[in-house]
């Protein structure tokens, strides 16, 4: 498991200081990708546990969860940096581009992204956009935290909305 980027981010998961990784070797591959330089796998850094222990001692008292973009398809290795984070009492968050992810993988994530960039849509602060962003400990969509005029639909109007 390797990544592209690190950093500590304010906006990406709500009332969080969180330390986040670009995950590379996603292989979902939407059109118009952001992170499109992340896409081979063997670019960037190796992301081992040692080097998560040392950015966890570096920030701690600073942050307060660890974002993961992408690396689902490495469910073994994510796993397990999840559960590191959690025994540093890091909330845990995971943002993907497909529309679920492995229910193990769930278990140890408080906050989930989902849903490929659709261009039309847009992301987490349109109002139309068929991402959404979680509370797994609730199970509440906290998509209005990050555009008030977001409304949540059924998953019938949703389908109406979107193909009509």
């Amino acid at each position: 498991m390797r990544f592209s980027a690190e950093a500590v981010v304010f906006q990406e998961v709500p009332g969080e200081v969180a330390l986040a990784f670009t995950i590379t070797g996603c292989p979902v591959g939407c059109k118009g990708c952001h992170s499109a330089d992340s896409w081979p796998a063997e670019r960037g850094h190796s992301l081992t546990k040692t080097h998560l222990e040392q950015q966890f001692s570096r920030y701690r008292g600073l942050i307060t969860a660890v974002l993961f973009l992408g690396g689902e398809w490495y469910p073994a290795q994510l796993k397990e940096f999840l559960q590191l984070a959690q025994s540093e009492g890091l909330a845990t968050c995971l943002y993907t581009g497909l529309t679920d992810v492995e229910a193990e993988l769930k278990q140890h994530l408080d906050y989930l992204k989902t849903g490929p960039w659709i261009a039309e849509y847009g992301g987490l602060t349109s109002p139309i956009t068929n991402q959404r962003f979680y509370d797994l400990r609730t199970g509440k969509v906290l998509n209005a935290l990050f555009c008030p005029e977001f409304i949540e639909l059924k998953k019938e109007q949703q389908h109406v909305t979107l193909t009509a």
